[in-house]
């Protein structure tokens, strides 16, 4: 019996979690998006932006998600094998959205591939998408929550380049796809870049990249440069907010990678839009909750 209320009781607060970022945007993102609206120049920049801003309040004032596309859930779970929990962490969770579908409540997102069948749960079939990292000699359980939306998802690619191609390639791909889908996807953009080895690996590390906080950097000093020259190329674009042009396109370039075979460079973009509803909250094996991403989160 007490294993059910701790099901239960951890089920609830995702459910809370899940509600609470499709409502409220995390501390950095609003923090960052109120700096580039104080650098702006452009007229109509600076009205989308206080725009944004009043979006962001109502949503909170008259508690809906701030943006109707709440995507479809997504969650990055980091679990301690001691974490009593661990063997019911993805049913939970499954549980936890349909929970939060009609709490919060969240559009109807899950659409069975194929038979075209709207679950009207926004679960399904791999859906809610969960990725596991496990951690040996832990008991505590740290989950990454996101809400993919449509636009933000339409510029993900992913594929493997000839190792001729170089860095430069890199830098290519992410470019050409800033320049083809950025527009679509509600600038400013957090862009998550993964270099690895094949498509599927890259492509995981470039959303891995997306949970990162505003503001962080790769610890390799190269692939930090590389950030800030992504950054400054893609600005230099002009997108800006709701691609309506302004002096930035991105509050962020993030990139994640592994070391990768020497005759191939996979390399995969994911991007964030400037509703970035991500959230990142820790229980411990007696389900206290920390969440460092919303300080307005209360359990």
């Amino acid at each position: 019996m007490y294993q059910q209320e701790m099901v239960t009781k951890m089920t609830d607060i995702m459910a809370s979690f899940v509600g609470h970022i499709g409502k409220k945007l995390p501390d950095d993102v609003i923090a960052k998006l109120d700096e580039l609206a104080k650098k702006e120049t452009s007229p109509l920049a600076k009205t989308l932006y206080e725009t944004m801003t009043r979006n962001q309040n109502l949503a909170v004032a008259l508690d809906r998600p701030s943006c109707q596309d709440t995507g479809v859930l997504q969650f990055w779970v980091k679990c301690g094998t001691g974490f009593p929990l661990i063997d019911e962490v993805e049913a939970l969770l499954k549980e936890a959205v349909v929970k939060a579908t009609f709490e919060t409540p969240l559009r109807h997102n899950s659409v069975e591939t194929f038979d075209e069948v709207n679950t009207k749960r926004n679960v399904g079939k791999g859906t809610p998408t969960v990725f596991w990292d496990i951690v040996p000699h832990s008991d505590q359980c740290e989950i990454y929550a996101y809400m993919a939306g449509g636009g933000c998802t339409l510029p993900g690619k992913a594929m493997v380049l000839m190792p001729g191609a170089g860095y430069e390639g890199v830098t290519q791909f992410v470019l050409d796809q800033m320049t083809s889908y950025g527009l679509n996807a509600c600038p400013p953009l957090l862009v998550g870049v993964g270099v690895a080895t094949s498509v599927e690996t890259a492509a995981l590390l470039s959303k891995k990249a997306l949970m990162r906080p505003l503001g962080s950097h790769n610890p390799n000093a190269r692939a930090a440069e590389m950030e800030r020259l992504l950054e400054d190329g893609i600005n230099a674009i002009g997108l800006g907010p709701q691609g309506m042009g302004g002096s930035a396109s991105v509050m962020g370039v993030h990139i994640e990678n592994t070391a990768r075979h020497p005759s191939a460079i996979g390399v995969a973009v994911n991007v964030g839009c400037w509703s970035h509803r991500r959230g990142h909250i820790v229980f411990d094996r007696d389900l206290n909750v920390t969440c460092d991403t919303h300080s307005t989160f209360r359990r």
